[in-house]
């Protein structure tokens, strides 16, 4: 179940760290924010190596849709309320800053991604939320976006209503990172096991450096900075199909069965990647997901045919902002981006940037509304009381199924839960995932299930 990005491109292999290194920045993760991160440093003269536990870009990054755009569904209506203007106006300028950056390094590189401007819509069937989106066309408008109401679009359905913002882009992301990772120092296989201040330790290998910065997906580490407290995980759903019609913006339902489209062209070939089915991990017990896309694509699209499909998982913050800046305020020298919400692409180049200026000791503009100490109280309780109990309910159920079948997460010992569409066990408390034999597929546990120790 590989997506299109990783059936048409195969990234090179790099070698696993086998020695101690010394060198002013380390960042732990080679996906889409980790690469930026170093690539934007190097560009600034400084030293910069990478640690990632498995490959490049083989975790989110490779299963991305690849929307860059500013419009991460209804968010700037509510940021105006729960922040005011002047974070809203942060977040949008940010954003926006991050797609004529991804344009601007792919002019100077000369990079062939299939990187394209385009429209980004989000949309609604439903006469009753007509007004959501009048209002997120003002408060869009407020923060500076160009952004307009519509009911015209090229989705094979009516719509009540749509807001859409101009100039986002779209691209082929691997290809991407192929061409900007080419000239940085990444170690692969080099999964982190310990840190001690400065000092990053693998398996094989330690890495001395002044800055050390966490672009994992999820932190791992429990303390200082309590992530595990302040995000969960969702995963989502994604079919490729190869179409005679041709969809030239991008598309998201803010209905709660609301579907993800956009365009991809190949070789005179149109595809449409149609995504949903997004829920918590460990629920999705009962599977269907992808029928659930297959039975729309027919109904949508009856002479498609189905090219791949695959499925991602994003971190999701409790106050909808990513978590971009210090790791910690006892760790001045430790940096974390991550809470991207299911917004990695731009969340990517708005971390680099920021993490960048900090590192070199600028001011960033934009750095407030994204810092990890800041306390939005009534706009994270809510969610922080959800993703409690969540755990508390995983750490306390006992399980009662039959077989050799996991019993706790390698993680803080949540019970695990099957994930049917893709046969894998899923933590619902903090989204580490595993094979059904119980090897570790993605964090934030960092070790395999005992009962792939046992048989292996």
């Amino acid at each position: 179940m590989e997506s299109i990005w990783k059936q048409e491109l195969k990234l090179p292999e790099r070698k696993r760290l086998e020695e101690n290194v010394h060198i002013k920045n380390v960042v732990i993760g080679a996906g889409m924010a980790g690469i930026l991160i170093a690539y934007l440093l190097q560009e600034q003269g400084q030293e910069v190596a990478i640690l990632e536990a498995e490959t490049v870009a083989s975790g989110q990054t490779g299963g991305t849709t690849a929307k860059i755009t500013s419009q991460h569904n209804l968010i700037y209506a509510y940021l105006i309320e729960k922040f005011g203007e002047e974070k809203a106006i942060q977040y949008a300028r940010a954003n926006e800053k991050a797609i004529r950056e991804y344009e601007r390094i792919v002019e100077k590189e000369n990079i062939d991604c299939r990187f394209r401007r385009c429209s980004s819509y989000l949309y609604t069937e439903q006469p009753e939320r007509v007004a959501e989106i009048e209002n997120e066309v003002q408060a869009a408008r407020i923060c500076g976006i160009d952004a307009e109401f519509t009911k015209e679009t090229e989705l094979p359905f009516s719509v009540e209503g749509a807001v859409r913002f101009q100039g986002q882009a779209q691209f082929q992301p691997l290809e991407f990172v192929k061409k900007i990772s080419e000239k940085l120092m990444i170690y692969e296989h080099s999964r982190v096991i310990r840190l001690e201040d400065h000092c990053v330790f693998t398996e094989h290998g330690m890495i001395e450096a002044e800055h050390v910065i966490f672009a994992s997906h999820y932190p791992w580490i429990l303390t200082p900075g309590y992530y595990f407290l302040r995000m969960h995980q969702e995963r989502s759903y994604v079919i490729a199909l190869e179409t005679k019609k041709e969809l030239g913006g991008m598309y998201l339902g803010i209905d709660e069965e609301g579907y993800s489209f956009r365009g991809v062209e190949e070789e005179g070939k149109h595809m449409i990647l149609l995504g949903g089915g997004s829920h918590r991990t460990g629920e999705n017990i009962e599977g269907g997901k992808y029928d659930l896309l297959r039975s729309k694509a027919n109904q949508w699209y009856p002479e498609h045919k189905e090219l791949a499909h695959w499925s991602a998982q994003d971190c999701m913050p409790l106050d909808k902002i990513p978590y971009i800046g210090y790791f910690s305020a006892d760790i001045p020298n430790w940096y974390v981006a991550t809470g991207f919400g299911k917004w990695g692409m731009t969340s990517s180049m708005v971390a680099a940037e920021i993490i960048t200026d900090m590192i070199l000791g600028r001011e960033s503009e934009n750095e407030e509304v994204f810092a990890p100490q800041r306390f939005p109280v009534t706009a994270m309780s809510g969610n922080l009381a959800e993703n409690t109990a969540k755990a508390v309910k995983g750490l306390s159920k006992q399980l009662l199924s039959q077989g050799e079948v996991p019993s706790k997460c390698s993680h803080m010992g949540c019970r695990l839960e099957k994930n049917a569409d893709e046969g894998t066990w899923e933590c619902p408390c903090h989204g580490s995932g595993f094979t059904e034999e119980g090897k570790l597929l993605r964090g934030p546990a960092q070790e395999n299930l005992a009962m792939w120790k046992k048989n292996h």
